[in-house]
């Protein structure tokens, strides 16, 4: 996935300069998990809660969160750009401002939406800007997009806290897109893109974390799967 290079790769397009798209899907969007059996577009139950994350190439991405306990479903595609439906090809153009990201639905009363974000934060580099290890370019741009205000409070507490940590071990600022997802809609990747770790079990994944771990100790009813220190230390869970 890290074919395209170039310096326009590594500029976000501008809205006026963005591929037009479509009004509706060029495919057809599967409608249940290849691997959970759940539905990929739900509808969800009243209390399970959605995440949207880029964190470079999807395919490795997704499969992080669906191996966790108490995640309902993901599906992978296209968002936080401009253009409407675009395909995959599209959006390794850069030029249509979208980043791979990562739905994930999940129970709250299963995983909290700590551990979800400790998924997120550990398992890429989000200091790195517009590009993951040798994958370069805007749709490879580190992004979080938030659906509830108690979501969007507990990214930033998360961010800050493991930013500290980082800069201290020489990484630059964490470099992540913070955004509502309301306004940036997610559109489904094409069938063979989603859950393709398990289609395709030696298939690339080129995701890496920094190795060092996202510490806080969170809200005290918020679930956890194994108690966090609030220290500056690096706990390994």
């Amino acid at each position: 996935m890290s074919w395209l290079f170039g310096s326009s790769k590594t500029t976000m397009v501008a809205p006026d300069d963005a591929m037009p798209g479509r009004d509706h899907y060029p495919y057809e969007v599967p409608k249940l998990h290849a691997v959970l059996g759940t539905p990929l577009q739900g509808p969800w139950t009243p209390t399970t809660e959605v995440l949207y994350v880029g964190m470079g190439c999807f395919w490795g991405a997704e499969r992080k969160f669906w191996q966790r306990q108490g995640v309902v479903s993901t599906a992978v595609g296209y968002q936080g750009g401009y253009t409407p439906y675009p395909t995959y090809e599209e959006t390794c153009t850069a030029r249509t401002g979208h980043t791979e990201a990562v739905m994930v639905a999940y129970e709250p009363s299963e995983i909290s939406t700590y551990d979800i974000l400790k998924t997120f934060w550990e398992n890429h580099d989000p200091t790195t800007v517009y590009r993951q290890g040798n994958d370069i370019g805007t749709q490879y741009r580190s992004a979080i997009y938030w659906t509830t205000d108690a979501q969007r409070e507990l990214i930033e507490a998360t961010r800050e806290a493991y930013n500290e940590v980082l800069v201290a071990r020489g990484y630059d600022p964490i470099a992540t897109e913070i955004a509502p997802a309301d306004g940036r809609p997610f559109y489904y990747a094409e069938d063979h893109h989603q859950q393709y770790l398990h289609k395709v079990p030696n298939g690339y994944c080129g995701l890496k974390g920094t190795g060092v771990t996202c510490s806080l100790a969170p809200p005290a009813d918020e679930p956890v799967e194994a108690s966090v220190p609030a220290s500056g230390e690096d706990p390994k869970l």
